[in-house]
C-alpha cells in the first residue's frame, strides 16, 4: 500500500529515529507466511513469534530464567495495570520497567484500550481519552492518548502501542463507525506525542467485521508510517470463521515491510492459520490460563489433565517432549496436583505450555524457510486436536 493522503489523515513526515528495525528474510512460496527479525532496543526477535503474556512484569507462575530456559523471546505488560501499579513515579524511580522485574530481553506493552473495554460500566470515553475507576482504591484515573505514549515511554517499552477504541465485533455499524474514526485520531495524537528513539510505535488497525470500515483503518493507520501494525478489534465476539475472514482481509492491506502483530489471539491452530494469512506475532494468555485448568498442549492435541482416566497414567504429558516437566512428571502427578488445586500443577503444566508454544513457533520459521509451511500447516490442522 503506497501512504498518501486520506480525508482528515496525513502521512507523519519522515525523519525520526526508530530503533525498530524489520528485516523480511523469507515468504513462503505457496502462502503468505513470512519468515522475520525483529531488531529493538533490546534484542532481535525471530518471527513468527508468540509473545508470553506478563501483566504484572510475571508470567503466571514462571520466574524469568524459566522463561529463559524455554526460549521466550519477549514478553507483554500492560499500560492499564502499571499505571494503577507500581504506577509512574516508581518506574521512573528504578529507570523503567527492565529494571525493575529484571528482564534484559524486548517488553511490549498494550496500551490499556482492550482493558478500558472491558470495564463498561466504570469507565467513561471522550474525545480527550479515558476516565476509568481503579480497581485498587476505586479512585479514579485518566488517560489520554498523550499521557498513555509518555507513560509507556517511562515503562521503556521497547514496543509501545497506540490508544485504541475497541469495541464487540458484534455492535452496529455505527458504533464501529465513531470507534474507529476516534481510533485514527488518538492514532495520529499518540504519534505526535511519541517523543523517545528508543521505543517503537505500533499502530491498530480496527474496523470489526466490516469489509468497508477494514479497508479505511488500514489506509488510516498506514499512512501515519507507524513501525509496525496491529490487527486489533478481534476475538471479541465474532466466529472462528469471521476471525479467520478478517484476519487474512486486513493483513492483505498492511505494508510488507513493516511487522504484523494479532492481538490477542492465540490458540495453536489460530496461530497456524493466521501466519498462513502473514502474520507475524501473536500473543494470549492461553498457555498459563489453560494450564490453570489442566489443559496441556501437545503437537497431537490437547491434553485435559483433570480427566479420571489420567489419574493412574505414568506416562508423561508427551513422550516427545524435551522439557523437564515431560522428563520427570507423569500425568497422574499433574492430574492429582490439578484435582487438589496445587499451584504446583499449575506451574508445571505452565511451564510445558509456553516450551510448546516455543517450539511451535521453532517449526514454523523452519518450515517456511524450507517453503514447506503450506503442508506442514495443513497436516497441523487435520490431524492435532483444536
Amino acid at each position: 500500500m503506497k501512504p498518501k493522503l486520506f480525508g482528515l489523515y496525513f502521512l507523519i513526515p519522515l525523519g525520526l529515529k526508530m530503533a525498530l528495525q524489520f528485516n523480511l528474510i523469507k515468504k513462503d512460496k505457496h502462502s503468505e507466511a513470512r519468515r522475520a527479525q525483529i531488531t529493538t532496543t533490546h534484542g532481535t526477535i525471530e518471527t513468527p513469534v508468540f509473545m508470553s503474556v506478563g501483566t504484572f512484569g510475571s508470567v503466571k507462575t514462571l520466574d524469568h530464567t524459566e522463561l529463559e530456559d524455554i526460549g521466550v523471546q519477549i514478553i507483554l505488560g500492560n499500560t492499564y495495570h502499571l499505571y494503577l501499579r507500581p504506577g509512574p513515579e516508581i518506574l521512573k524511580k528504578v529507570n523503567g520497567y527492565h529494571n525493575l522485574i529484571s528482564w534484559k530481553k524486548p517488553i511490549l506493552t498494550d496500551s490499556g484500550g482492550f482493558q478500558i473495554f472491558s470495564l463498561p460500566h466504570q469507565r467513561v470515553i471522550s474525545e480527550k481519552g479515558v476516565t476509568f475507576k481503579s480497581y485498587i482504591d476505586q479512585s479514579y484515573k485518566k488517560l489520554t492518548p498523550e499521557s498513555d505514549i509518555a507513560f509507556q515511554e517511562v515503562i521503556g517499552s521497547d514496543i509501545m502501542m497506540a490508544l485504541d477504541v475497541c469495541v464487540p465485533s458484534t455492535s452496529s455499524y455505527d458504533i464501529c463507525v465513531q470507534a474507529m474514526h476516534r481510533t485514527h485520531r488518538w492514532a495520529k495524537r499518540c504519534k505526535l506525542a511519541k517523543s523517545n528513539d528508543e521505543n517503537s510505535l505500533f499502530g491498530i488497525v480496527q474496523g470489526a467485521i466490516f469489509e468497508d470500515l477494514r479497508k479505511e483503518s488500514a489506509q488510516a493507520i498506514v499512512d501515519l508510517n507507524f513501525d509496525g501494525y496491529a490487527v486489533g478489534g478481534l476475538a471479541v465476539g465474532e466466529s472462528d470463521e469471521e476471525r479467520d475472514h478478517f484476519t487474512k482481509f486486513t493483513t492483505q492491506l498492511l505494508p510488507e515491510n513493516k511487522p504484523r502483530y494479532l492481538m490477542g489471539v492465540g490458540t495453536p491452530h489460530d496461530l497456524i492459520r493466521s501466519i498462513l494469512a502473514g502474520i507475524d506475532m501473536f500473543d494470549c494468555i492461553i498457555p498459563t490460563n489453560h494450564a490453570r485448568q489442566g489443559v496441556a498442549y501437545t503437537f497431537s492435541g490437547k491434553i485435559k489433565l483433570r480427566r479420571t482416566h489420567y489419574a493412574t497414567d505414568l506416562y508423561p504429558i508427551d513422550e516427545n517432549c524435551k522439557c523437564y516437566v515431560c522428563k520427570r512428571f507423569s500425568r497422574a502427578y499433574l492430574h492429582q496436583l490439578t484435582k487438589c488445586e496445587e499451584p504446583t500443577g499449575w506451574k508445571l503444566i505452565s511451564y510445558h505450555n509456553t516450551w510448546f508454544y516455543e517450539r511451535l513457533m521453532e517449526a514454523t520459521r523452519k518450515h517456511i524457510e524450507m517453503d514447506t509451511f503450506k503442508e506442514y500447516a495443513a497436516n497441523f490442522l487435520n490431524n492435532v486436536e483444536d
